[in-house]
């Protein structure tokens, strides 16, 4: 018969995740989160993980609610077990990834008096979280009824405004207590939840007669997307937007949209323009969808050359990106493009009107020029990271879930045109190296198809820990591209130019071989292009262990291509 936790704090908590329908839990094991733990690995609607690394367990998942788009559960232990939480913390806080973590604590009068594994635990995630409750250790009508309440907000709150939440449990001895029950239900007062994110009631007819007709009558609009959950509905309406020649797409690779006439490399289209390409490129209407941009160069081009109006569409939060947001439009694409082509909210005919302009067609001259230009270049290119991500995209298979890590990956993955079966995500709220491979692994877990993982010696190497899983899929694969250090350092300006470059490289001549030995990975290994594309072959077909492609490139070579490659632009 399952056992159920006898605290009441445990059991309250237990049971809001069960009508809420939590149904992944991420375990690192602790005693003070003994009766958590003794609740979620026994109750049926519940699929508990363990993962010791609270870290990777954070991260790990991080992954399973950015696929399922739906909170997943992570607890620990007291003291600085939670800590290791806040790098995944911040990312969901700004990509947008309902986390909700739940904390043991001791109680407060043991809190600062010199006992063992504790730490100030309340709001120690203040500055990245959208609601915390501190629950009361107290068993009165009132402090349960008050408890109850808090973890219902808490939880309403990660899904309505999808984001971290912070539920810090205080646990007495004896932890263990639990009891043997087929029914251990509460009385729960459940309320509403106020703060539940509605659309922008501030959208209404004549308003939109007014942005429609500054968008029919501009001549220069640019819409420009960020990271972006594949959405087939909003792919139909960008492709009915770009009919309109007055209208160009930019998309990053995290973006999940595609058409011959997007521009997906922008790094590669504007890199090499001067002022008078900027100035005559510049749109009047900016209008931007999805999360954050990785492209430095098109930041400095919108912020010297702002447009006239820039509007953003996002449910939860508009950033102001290049300094110049003029109108926040509180609602889904979906609903923003639905309002736009739809003729009872304007006077204007029931379509956007299709002007005959020239702004897309030079946009796409320029695109198409750049793919020359990037092709003869690659075609004799040597031995180097660019080389290498040609060769692999080049044998990517079509429908795989791509996971990129950051920092240099995520750049040069953003010089090239990828399928359009692909889904590509990468962990760019904070944009850090840390959790790359835990995330991918989280979710890998989530999907029905082969993922990869593309990633750095520095990243994969930080992040080690994830490997330490047992829930990795057979059909998960990383390659990891070794430069033996930072080698982002080589490219960007600054570093080369003091005497401690070594101190931004973290230069080293580690391999990952025994770490994929120690882990149950089949391991291989290129060392120049020929072994690259040989091994790519057999790379993703089906085995009965995850596979690690290990890839060795010049570290002394690798920047001076790339400068050479933008030159050739």
């Amino acid at each position: 018969m399952p056992q159920y936790p006898k605290n009441r704090l445990a059991r309250s908590i237990l049971q809001n995740c069960i009508e809420y329908h939590i149904k992944n839990v991420v375990i690192s094991p602790g005693s003070r989160n003994a009766a958590l733990t003794i609740g979620f690995v026994n109750h049926p609607d519940i699929d508990a993980m363990s993962i010791v690394d609270e870290r990777c367990a954070a991260f790990f998942a991080l992954g399973m609610a950015q696929q399922s788009r739906k909170p997943t559960a992570v607890v620990c232990t007291s003291g600085s077990a939670l800590l290791n939480y806040y790098p995944a913390v911040a990312e969901a806080f700004y990509s947008n990834i309902p986390l909700i973590i739940i904390s043991a604590d001791r109680p407060k009068h043991l809190i600062d008096i010199g006992d063992g594994q504790t730490i100030r635990q309340e709001n120690v995630f203040k500055n990245h979280i959208l609601f915390e409750a501190n629950l009361n250790i107290k068993n009165t009508i009132e402090v349960n009824s008050t408890n109850d309440n808090l973890i219902i907000q808490a939880i309403q709150i990660a899904i309505d405004k999808k984001g971290p939440v912070h539920i810090n449990v205080p646990f007495e001895e004896p932890l263990y207590e639990s009891i043997y029950e087929s029914d251990f239900r509460i009385s729960l007062n459940k309320k509403s939840n106020e703060n539940a994110i509605k659309e922008d009631s501030s959208i209404k007819k004549e308003d939109f007669t007014k942005y429609t007709h500054y968008w029919n009558s501009s001549s220069k609009k640019m819409i420009l997307l960020g990271s972006n959950f594949p959405d087939e509905v909003l792919q139909k309406y960008l492709n009915r937007v770009v009919l309109d020649e007055s209208v160009i797409v930019l998309t990053e690779t995290t973006s999940n949209v595609y058409h011959k006439n997007f521009i997906n490399s922008i790094d590669k289209v504007i890199f090499s323009l001067d002022d008078v390409d900027f100035d005559k490129l510049k749109p009047d209407i900016l209008l931007t969808l999805g999360g954050m941009i990785v492209s430095k160069k098109v930041k400095q081009f919108l912020r010297e050359y702002p447009p006239n109006h820039h509007w953003h569409v996002d449910s939860l939060r508009a950033f102001n990106t290049f300094h110049c947001l003029s109108r926040h439009f509180k609602v889904t694409p979906r609903v923003f493009f639905d309002h736009f082509f739809k003729p009872n909210l304007a006077q204007e005919p029931k379509k956007l009107i299709l002007k005959n302009h020239t702004y897309q067609q030079n946009w796409i001259k320029l695109k198409d020029d750049r793919i020359r230009k990037h092709d003869k270049f690659l075609s004799k290119i040597e031995f180097s990271d660019l080389q290498v991500f040609s060769s692999i995209f080049n044998e990517l298979p079509n429908n795989i879930h791509l996971q990129l890590a950051n920092s240099s990956i995520i750049r040069y993955s953003q010089l090239f045109d990828l399928d359009k079966s692909l889904q590509v995500f990468c962990n760019r709220g904070t944009s850090g190296i840390e959790g790359s491979t835990s995330t991918a692994i989280g979710a890998a877990f989530k999907r029905n198809q082969q993922t990869l993982l593309i990633t750095g010696d520095v990243s994969f190497l930080y992040d080690s820990n994830a490997l330490w899983n047992n829930y990795i899929k057979n059909d998960f694969r990383i390659i990891l591209i070794n430069n033996s250090g930072g080698g982002i350092f080589r490219f960007i300006p600054g570093p080369k130019s003091t005497n401690a470059l070594e101190y931004f490289e973290t230069p080293h001549n580690l391999n990952v071989s025994l770490l994929c030995k120690m882990y149950g990975f089949e391991y291989f290994i290129a060392r120049n292009n020929e072994e690259v594309k040989k091994e790519l072959k057999s790379f993703y077909s089906d085995s009965e262990q995850p596979k690690l492609l290990e890839i060795f490139t010049p570290n002394s070579k690798n920047d001076i291509v790339l400068k050479e490659y933008f030159k050739n632009l």
